[in-house]
Formats: structure tokens, C-alpha cells, sequence
């Protein structure tokens, strides 16, 4: 397994470590062919991409790519900020950006529905270690299928990371919308029996992001790959993987829509 391309990397304009043109150099030593600069959204407080800062993001990208060689894409990692499917990147930002992450994250700022009846209830058990009510779940599950109806979400970054959904329903409304589901390399969110029972019971198609918050991990997908191989999941199914490259959703979006 080779990986073609990285499309969940982070910098300092969130809570990375390191610059887009070291996270660029560090993906040109590993051959890879595109990477992607996806910060954090906008409502995280204290580790969010400024706006007044996206200016020189793309001055930074556009800098990189030409030092480098290596493709590199402005992307933003949006946070989930309510039940009803709302992210925190904006229409009016889509011209800003060409890869569009969706998760969800703690700290985020969003409506007080949301905290009360999605991020507390999930955190809380997370971090307890309590089995989740069947509400929980269908809340959640609910509102990552409304995010991607509603949004044109490139992938959904570690499913299941500290919350509680049908990671099987949330897979079919992907594959059914063209919305990745990521498999990743930094954090252990989907068990062995979730990602093989999305294997076998959807057709949506995967991608592989090392989550980098420092140049160093660009690229590192071994955390990953061992989980892909327990299950024994499918790699044609892997579109950053071997030379190939993903189908963007929200590239073909904004090519629609101009």
C-alpha cells in the first residue's frame, strides 16, 4: 500500500506545528503527489483558522506548490455545529478553499441546541466510557447524515471520534452523496467491526489521512493501514492509495456553480 496523496494535513494557521511549506517538503520526501492543507474551522476558538488569515493561506499555498512541485490544495477541516446538518464553513468562504473535511471537534462554539443534545452528551460518555443511549445515537447519526445532504463534504474526518453514531447509516448517505468516508492514521475512530461492517454492507469509498499536525507526520499512515488490514478491507476501495486519486465532490460542486 502507497500512498498516492494526503488530504488531512495541518499547519499553524490552526494548531499544527509546523508551515505549508513544510508540511509541502515533507510529502515531496515521501513522493507523494498532492497534499492538502486542512485547518481547522472557523468556530474552534482557540486551535481555528482565522479569516482575516485566509489571504495568506493561499499566498502560502500558491508559494509552496511553485518551491515544491508537489499539488497542494487549500482545505479546511469544518466543524459539525448542529443537528439540523450546518458546518461552519460557509457558502460565501467556498471560494477560498478546493478540499471540504467535515468532524466533529471539542471546544467547537456553536448553538446551545447543539451542546446540550449532541457535543455533551457525546463527550461526556466518550470520556467516561458510557455506553450511549439509543437517542444519542439516532442524534447523531441524523446529524452526520444531514451534513452530508446538505453540505458537499469531500469526506467525513474520523467518524465516530468521541461520539456515537450507526457509522453502517452514515456510510450508506456518503456512498450515496459521493462523500468519502476517512480511515485515520492518527486516532483510532472507527473499531475493526464498524469499518468491516461498513465494508460489507455500503458501497462508499474510502480515504486514508495521516491528520498531521506536524510535518513529520505527513504522509504516516501506518495506524491505519494496520487497522485495513485486520478487517481485510478491499484496497481498490482506497482512493488515495497506489496511484490513485479521489473524485472531489465539492470540486464538481463548484464547478457547477461557478
Amino acid at each position: 500500500m502507497i500512498l498516492t496523496a494526503d488530504y488531512h494535513t495541518h499547519t499553524t494557521y490552526s494548531h499544527g506545528k509546523g508551515s505549508v511549506y513544510d508540511n509541502a517538503l515533507a510529502a515531496k520526501e515521501r513522493a507523494l503527489k498532492e497534499i492538502a492543507i486542512t485547518d481547522h474551522g472557523f468556530n474552534h476558538p482557540a486551535f481555528g483558522l482565522k479569516k482575516r488569515k485566509l489571504p495568506c493561506l493561499l499566498a502560502d499555498v500558491k508559494s509552496a506548490e511553485k518551491e515544491t512541485g508537489v499539488k497542494i490544495y487549500a482545505g479546511i477541516e469544518a466543524n459539525i455545529i448542529s443537528e439540523s446538518g450546518k458546518t461552519d464553513l460557509k457558502e460565501k468562504y467556498y471560494p477560498y478553499f478546493d478540499v471540504f473535511l467535515a468532524g466533529f471537534h471539542k471546544f467547537v462554539l456553536c448553538g446551545g441546541g447543539a451542546m446540550l443534545k449532541l457535543y455533551l452528551p457525546n463527550y461526556a460518555r466518550s470520556f467516561l466510557k458510557i455506553k450511549p443511549t439509543d437517542a444519542l445515537v439516532r442524534r447523531t447519526t441524523k446529524t452526520y447524515i444531514e451534513v452530508i445532504r446538505k453540505n458537499p463534504v469531500d469526506a467525513i474526518s474520523h467518524l465516530n471520534f468521541c461520539v456515537f453514531s450507526d457509522a453502517v447509516e452514515v456510510a450508506k448517505a456518503a456512498a450515496d452523496y459521493g462523500t468519502y468516508i476517512e480511515i485515520n492514521a492518527k486516532k483510532t475512530h472507527l473499531t475493526d467491526e464498524e469499518l468491516s461492517d461498513i465494508a460489507a454492507k455500503t458501497s462508499v469509498r474510502f480515504l486514508i489521512g495521516s491528520d498531521a499536525h506536524s510535518a513529520a507526520r505527513v504522509g504516516e499512515i501506518s495506524l491505519a493501514e494496520a487497522l485495513i488490514r485486520r478487517v481485510g478491507l478491499d484496497e481498490r476501495r482506497i482512493d488515495n492509495i497506489d496511484g490513485r486519486l479521489p473524485d472531489f465532490r465539492f470540486r464538481k460542486y463548484k464547478e457547477k456553480n461557478g
